[in-house]
């Protein structure tokens, strides 16, 4: 047994200085999630008066008590309805995450409709359709708490509409690999919406509040001149006794809630997959809660990502492959929660040695089918004359080949930058990790932005002596600083989480708690077996 033994003082200024950065951003995650949620909570009284549950207090009925919930997705839209960041509401009008009912771990995909009445914004449908495709891979029941007004017709994007059949046509690949897709209609489902329910194994209807119809009374008066009543066109108990499209029939949300859980309760899903093992594990030696004081916000300042991986691992426990070779590519196998996993971090950009380093230990563990962990701090693979000549493009080229090619589970967390071809080699999202989170701290891009304007200061320069004419020492000046604000407001976090270009922005502090629920995710999915159908959905 190795145990790390830390350098960090937990007791310096720079500790207590770094901490207080850090948690300052996360106080600005929580309250980026707070604000839909207050949102949402300000239709409390509509939903009581309807007698009807909020879409979180429906996530809780639905949930087991006291398990783990990893949500995801949750800062989708952010920046994307609105580029005042102060009035962005964040989420997508949807609650999205990976949790337990009745002992089965699922996929639950809820509308928020306290938020515009659950109407689907520009990232509704992404966000949809990224869960469903983890559901597919991992194996999970789909679960979708249904109340939404439809896409906002004021807002049409065509583009919007293209991609939104992915989400039907993603339940009846769910459906058609054995894997269960479940509807609650806890409210209207119109429109291209309607297949929602027409498309998943069980619908479970709320009485007097859920429906599902091609067209709404409004439209079908204004396409047809058809007088009719919502709950004769479009109620749950119609479906229930006319139509067949609704299973099973509640009395209000509770009840519906409750009968979702009995669902998944007798499909026996747990029975196809093998018990986990009983795994032996210490915590770590290090508390996690001092992550926050390890990793500078600023990342121009360094650390030894070994300080965070003995704060993650099983007793602080690991061993370096090849410590003195490549040395700015920490490459370390250990296990967390009892999963054995190799982890890879960055002590600075990679050289031709680190990238051959990086290659050969993906493909080790690869071999011994072990999870790789990607701690990203990386701000690129080094450049110049003497890297060059070193073969920094070949050996570059192989890690991306492994990093590519490996068949186990990829997690990746963005702990500091993830910058360039340095993001590819560390299985950015380009690389298709299974799980990949953002600490609030991250930054991802192609670059930082005082590279960019550097590098565009030395090309305006180089042609102002090419022509012969004096350097605009002003517009140089006005230049880089619109390339400095232009690179770096699209490279933080927040910014890109809202893009779904990662799973979630998380606390550090949490990082083991998410990788050790990720693994067991992938390990489930990798040893359950199912019972794949040719026909997808059976619906009468």
């Amino acid at each position: 047994m190795t145990v790390y033994s830390s350098k960090i003082v937990t007791s310096s200024e720079g500790f207590a200085t770094n901490r207080q950065e850090m948690l300052a951003l996360v106080d600005e995650l929580h309250a980026l999630k707070d604000r839909a949620k207050q949102l949402s909570e300000k239709r409390r009284k509509l939903f009581e008066e309807r007698g009807q549950l909020t879409p979180r207090e429906r996530l809780v009925r639905l949930l087991d008590p006291g398990m783990p919930f990893l949500e995801l997705f949750g800062l989708a839209n952010y920046t994307v309805d609105t580029p005042d960041r102060e009035k962005s509401i964040p989420g997508a009008s949807t609650l999205a995450g990976i949790g337990f009912i009745k002992g089965v771990r699922c996929m639950i995909y809820a509308s928020d409709s306290g938020i515009n009445a659950g109407a689907m914004v520009q990232k509704s449908g992404e966000k949809l359709r990224k869960c469903q495709d983890i559901a597919l891979e991992k194996k999970l029941p789909f679960v979708h708490l249904v109340e939404s007004a439809g896409a906002n017709l004021l807002k049409y994007q065509v583009e919007a509409w293209a991609h939104g059949g992915g989400g039907f046509q993603r339940l009846a690949k769910l459906s058609a690999a054995g894997i269960p897709t479940l509807v609650v209609l806890h409210g209207p489902s119109t429109a291209g919406g309607a297949y929602f329910p027409g498309m998943s194994d069980y619908v479970i209807g709320i009485k007097g509040r859920g429906r599902a119809s091609l067209g709404g009374a409004a439209l079908v008066r204004a396409a047809t001149g058809e007088i009719s009543d919502d709950e004769e066109l479009a109620g749950s108990e119609m479906h229930a006794t006319i139509t067949g499209l609704v299973e099973y029939l509640a009395e209000d949300d509770a009840h519906g809630l409750m009968i979702a859980r009995d669902v998944i309760g007798r499909l026996g899903w747990n029975d196809n997959c093998p018990a986990p093992a009983i795994r032996g594990y210490k915590e770590p030696v290090y508390n996690p809660d001092e992550i926050a004081g390890v990793v500078p916000v600023d990342y121009r300042k360094p650390y030894d990502v070994r300080e965070v991986v003995a704060r993650l691992v099983d007793g602080s426990d690991f061993e370096e492959f090849k410590p003195r070779y490549g040395s700015t590519l920490v490459c370390l196998q250990a296990s967390i929660f009892g999963h054995a996993c190799g982890i890879v971090g960055n002590n600075g950009p990679i050289d031709p040695d680190g990238a051959a380093k990086g290659g050969q230990f993906f493909q080790l563990c690869d071999q011994a089918n072990i999870p790789l962990i990607f701690l990203n701090n990386i701000t690129g693979y080094m450049v110049g004359k003497e890297y060059e000549q070193k073969g920094m493009i070949k050996h570059g080229s192989k890690m991306i080949q492994a990093v590519s090619n490996v068949r186990v589970p990829k997690i990746t967390l963005y702990i500091g930058t993830s910058f360039g071809a340095g993001n590819y080699g560390m299985a950015g999202l380009a690389y298709d990790p299974d799980f990949l989170f953002a600490w609030p701290n991250a930054k991802t891009g192609v670059m930082g932005g005082e590279q960019a304007a550097l590098t565009m200061d030395q090309v305006a320069r180089s042609g102002a002596e090419r022509k012969g004419v004096p350097v605009d020492e002003e517009a140089l000046a006005a230049q880089k600083q619109r390339l400095i604000d232009h690179f770096d407001s699209q490279a933080d976090a927040f910014y890109t989480s809202g893009r779904l270009l990662d799973m979630g922005v998380i606390d550090p502090r949490d990082s083991r708690k998410v990788i050790g629920f990720a693994l067991q995710t992938c390990w489930e999915a990798r040893n359950r077996n199912v019972q794949p159908n040719s026909f997808g959905v059976g619906r009468l």
